[in-house]
């Protein structure tokens, strides 16, 4: 009886320690995963000051120190052709007085590509290689009724009296245009409402293009300009109505216009006889 006393006594003994065994190692996770959890570890990403714009620039507008400003850009974010601090601290007072060539946004980050140099010509920065700027009247009536803005594209539709019988000719002279600028100037209705209206678009146009056009407003009795959706800038524009710097047989020749009608005075053949 004594020795099955104490094997009972044993059993208990050793199943109590193991009992307290299991609860240890049971609660010892919790309280782990409790310590680290209290303390979370939030790794910082590195970044560089890159020169952005602080607030929204159209086309034409000139940098100043309230326009630009240092923001802190992700280092592998960071690509060829941005500003760095790093690389250009005294960027900003270097920048004053630049032209803006493309639109620019409160925080992107300014490129070289979008910004011409700081002379005083801003509309000959702005042109591309081989292109010509020519202004031409216009009146809310004929530029889709003040909508028209620059970098927009637009046809230019010239309308001018038949010759020999009463109504108007209207043809499409040039298509596909961009709009370089908008001169506007403001204007107050009898309720003091201020409005501005445009009274000449500058067009973007090729050497053959000017032409035209100059031949045109000495035509036409009105110029108007029809815009175009912006999914259009990506298609060529077009030569235009060639037809009004040549004879009817293609043939270069000296025109005399005179009252709206074109005459043709004179021509040489290829060979220049």
């Amino acid at each position: 009886m004594k020795t099955a006393r104490v094997v009972i006594m044993s059993v208990a003994v050793l199943a109590a320690g193991l009992a307290g065994y299991l609860a240890m190692n049971l609660s010892s996770p919790t309280v782990h995963i409790n310590e680290i959890s209290s303390t979370p570890v939030i790794e910082k990403m590195p970044t560089i000051d890159v020169l952005v714009t602080s607030s929204n620039l159209p086309v034409g507008s000139r940098l100043n120190e309230d326009s630009l400003e240092w923001k802190g850009w992700p280092e592998d974010g960071v690509v060829e052709g941005l500003i760095r601090r790093d690389a250009r601290p005294d960027a900003i007072t270097e920048l004053t007085g630049v032209v803006v060539r493309l639109p620019l946004f409160a925080g992107e980050p300014l490129r070289s590509e979008k910004i011409v140099d700081s002379s005083s010509r801003i509309m000959s920065s702005l042109l591309p290689a081989g292109k010509r700027a020519v202004a031409t009247e216009i009146s809310v009536a004929t530029s889709a009724g003040g909508f028209i803005l620059p970098n927009d594209r637009v046809d230019v539709i010239m309308v001018r009296r038949k010759t020999s019988e009463e109504g108007f000719l209207t043809e499409v002279i040039l298509s596909n245009i961009r709009i370089l600028a908008i001169d506007q100037r403001i204007e107050e209705d009898a309720e003091g409402n201020r409005t501005a209206v445009g009274t000449t678009a500058t067009l973007e146009l090729t050497p053959d293009q000017t032409k035209i056009i100059t031949v045109a407003q000495q035509m036409a009795d009105r110029l108007t300009l029809a815009l175009r959706s912006v999914a259009d800038v990506r298609e060529p524009d077009s030569d235009g109505a060639k037809y009004l710097l040549s004879g009817g047989d293609g043939v270069p020749a000296i025109q005399l216009i005179r009252s709206g009608t074109i005459s043709k005075i004179g021509a040489t053949n290829q060979s220049g006889e």
